[in-house]
């Protein structure tokens, strides 16, 4: 099935199920409703919908919520339903969507706003996935992606290089052993990917304390990057990259690298300080590679899901 015709499925799915504002703005109701609603004044959990001013009150201190506050959608002047129809759009396929090719089927005249909402949306993908850190055996590994610079009068090579972002990769893998032939193999559950400064051994230390289940086992190159996480991880395992036991060890990482080079192509000129934004949405979906049409509920959840209150 072609890329478009599944756009084209999606978009008359969309009109069916989304026909004006009214059915949008009663949909993230609902899904709000399901989510539950934290006040910003009190922390309150509990609700009442007021339809006339389109607000969830308090009961306890009487604060209002509008249906936007504490989503994606908060200060944005575009009407919900064009929101909807954007994550329709960027949930229909594996691989990614272009501002401008977003812009052209979103049918709106000027780019800068589809381009804030696009990063937005990237946001919380990124956002969501950070609730959850990678436990059992995980691959560790780093990559070199390129990015939009303004040329200097002369360009490092190598590692140093200005046309590279550097990137972690993080791969929550298993070992499976095929009782017939007694072969080894690896399936991968999920993904993390950071751009990181630089290759020091404190990065690498943060990284790991951050988004790895310190129970875990951990499987490396012989990188002096990886020279001491013994604070940090349960067991830390180090191959050397170019063996193929080191192969082995890294096989997801290097797979999700290589596709990961795949996917930026899509996109033109890349800054490193929306870099992450890219590395979110490509996480994100490949997260949920199995979820098909359920993508689009994951995202809504995604997208009103109050990260303020967690954060506070």
């Amino acid at each position: 099935m072609s890329r478009q015709t599944v756009l084209t499925m999606n978009i008359i799915n969309f009109i069916n199920r989304f026909p004006d504002e009214s059915s949008c703005i009663e949909f993230v109701r609902q899904k709000r409703s399901q989510a539950g609603i934290v006040c910003k004044r009190c922390n309150c959990t509990r609700h009442y919908w007021l339809a006339n001013k389109k607000a969830f009150q308090c009961t306890s201190c009487s604060f209002r919520t509008s249906i936007r506050s504490g989503t994606v959608m908060e200060n944005s002047n575009l009407p919900i339903r064009t929101w909807l129809l954007a994550m329709t759009f960027i949930t229909a396929t594996k691989k990614g969507f272009s501002a401008s090719e977003l812009q052209r089927q979103l049918g709106m005249k000027r780019y800068e706003p589809v381009f804030r909402m696009y990063h937005k949306l990237r946001k919380v993908m990124g956002k969501r996935d950070d609730l959850y850190s990678l436990e059992d055996m995980v691959e560790y590994d780093e990559a070199f992606v390129g990015k939009a610079t303004k040329k200097p009068h002369k360009l490092k090579r190598g590692r140093g290089s200005q046309k590279r972002s550097t990137v972690a990769v993080m791969a929550e893998s298993t070992v499976l052993e095929d009782l017939e032939t007694g072969k080894s193999d690896k399936s991968c559950r999920y993904f993390k990917m950071k751009k990181i400064k630089n290759l020091e051994a404190k990065t690498a230390q943060r990284l790991v304390k951050e988004f790895i289940d310190p129970n875990s086992v951990l499987q490396t190159d012989m990188n002096t990057t990886f020279s001491d996480l013994s604070n940090c991880i349960d067991v830390h395992v180090k191959e050397i990259s170019g063996t193929e036991k080191g192969h082995f060890n890294l096989k997801r990482a290097h797979i999700a690298i290589s596709n990961l080079k795949k996917h930026l192509q899509t996109y033109h000129m890349i800054s490193e300080r929306m870099m992450q934004n890219y590395l979110d949405e490509f996480c994100y979906k490949l997260n949920r590679r199995y979820f098909g049409q359920n993508l689009f509920d994951r995202l809504i959840i995604a997208a009103i899901y109050p990260y303020w209150h967690d954060c506070g």
